[in-house]
């Protein structure tokens, strides 16, 4: 089965999470990537552990690094970056999150290789831009930090990172959109471009409503624990054996919820009769409901209030929510196609949770050793050396 970017080269020049999460991406889909990294350690992730799997690697690197080809390429070394120039000069997209002016120093700047490549899709991945934020280090956590995540996350007074690097998925995310794009303008004019996206805009795209909060309205946001800004009840709540999520968006859901934990008065209490006055008591309406729920587990509640139509949900661990998605018929999991060479038959790994009918995701091979394809693709590259 053809995937649906088959026939597009990638070179790879991308490290640690954002840019190797887009190229694998494009890599499931049937484009072929080839991960240049730098011998004799290759990729900072493949010493990122534990935890590690029972060959040894690092799982970090394996989370974002399959499908994928490696070469060892030295770029202090003459004949490597010839090798590297030459790779980019084949490839239909280049894709890198190095330090702003390292590319162009190595002769692989998107204007020295567009010059006599006009058709190249070009995609630089960088934590603040090329400009004036080019010399800051493009990490997750500083991210989340400046970018005012943090400010948002947690506890009041008590400022906290998100659990991932929810970031470098992100900015991974919009990169991919960002090539797709460009690939799609160059199949119509023959022209490619580049394409540049960072962790810092790329963060304050994705707080949405709290963005245009701020930007249509001049509102802060704070943290506030669990709960929601601006929809109540939107937390977990107590039940007699673990926490419960409510997820309640909208009156009719509150009414039901009401019936159901047995508290209809509440629904028509002028406190709580619209989200606007349940976001303004929510302590209140809280401390209602506490003692409501505390007669059952909240497995039960979950089962009655599903089925009258109110949103909710137990605060899993990661095991439970993939036990979950694979009950809903998900199939969060995959299993490789091939053991890459690597001995690693039968593995398993994490979905592309994007579904296509007609060209779906492929899961060919694990992640490559450090270098495993570069002799194949050093002599590929020679062929034909002028």
């Amino acid at each position: 089965m053809s995937g649906a970017l088959e026939g597009i080269l990638v070179a790879d020049f991308t490290r640690v999470l954002a840019g190797p999460y887009a190229t694998m991406l494009l890599a499931d889909f049937g484009a072929d990537v080839i991960k240049v990294e730098r011998p004799p350690a290759g990729d900072d992730t493949r010493a990122w552990g534990p935890p590690y799997t029972p060959d040894g690697q690092a799982t970090y690197f394996q989370s974002v690094n399959r499908n994928k080809r490696s070469v060892a390429l030295d770029m202090k070394d003459d004949e490597d970056r010839w090798l590297a120039r030459e790779l980019a000069d084949r490839a239909d997209v280049v894709v890198h999150n190095l330090r702003p002016g390292t590319m162009e120093r190595w002769g692989l700047g998107f204007e020295q290789l567009s010059e006599h490549r006009p058709e190249l899709v070009y995609c630089a991945i960088s934590g603040f831009g090329s400009g004036v934020g080019a010399a800051l280090p493009g990490y997750d956590l500083l991210a989340q930090a400046v970018g005012g995540l943090m400010s948002m996350t947690g506890e009041p007074g008590s400022p906290t990172k998100v659990g991932v690097a929810i970031v470098d998925v992100i900015t991974g995310l919009h990169a991919d959109i960002g090539i797709l794009a460009a690939l799609r303008h160059r199949d119509q004019t023959g022209v490619g471009q580049l394409v540049e996206v960072d962790l810092l805009t790329s963060l304050l795209s994705s707080l949405v409503n709290h963005a245009s909060a701020y930007v249509t309205g001049g509102v802060l946001p704070v943290a506030t624990g669990n709960a929601h800004t601006s929809i109540a009840p939107y937390q977990p709540v107590p039940t007699r054996d673990r926490p419960l999520v409510l997820a309640v968006g909208n009156d009719g859901q509150f009414g039901r919820l009401c019936q159901v934990v047995g508290r209809p008065g509440l629904a028509s209490d002028e406190r709580f009769d619209t989200n606007a006055a349940r976001v303004r008591n929510r302590v209140e309406l809280i401390a209602e409901l506490t003692p409501a729920l505390a007669d059952r587990d909240a497995d039960e509640w979950q089962g009655l209030l599903t089925a009258a139509g109110v949103p909710c949900g137990p605060i899993n661990d990661i095991r439970a929510a993939f036990d979950l998605a694979a009950s809903l018929g998900l199939e969060p999991t995959s299993t490789y196609e091939s053991d890459g060479g690597g001995g690693g038959d039968g593995a398993s790994t994490t979905s592309d949770p994007i579904r296509l009918s007609s060209t779906p995701a492929r899961y060919r091979t694990p992640p490559a050793g450090m270098g495993a394809d570069s002799d194949e693709v050093k002599a590929w590259l020679r062929r034909d050396r002028s």
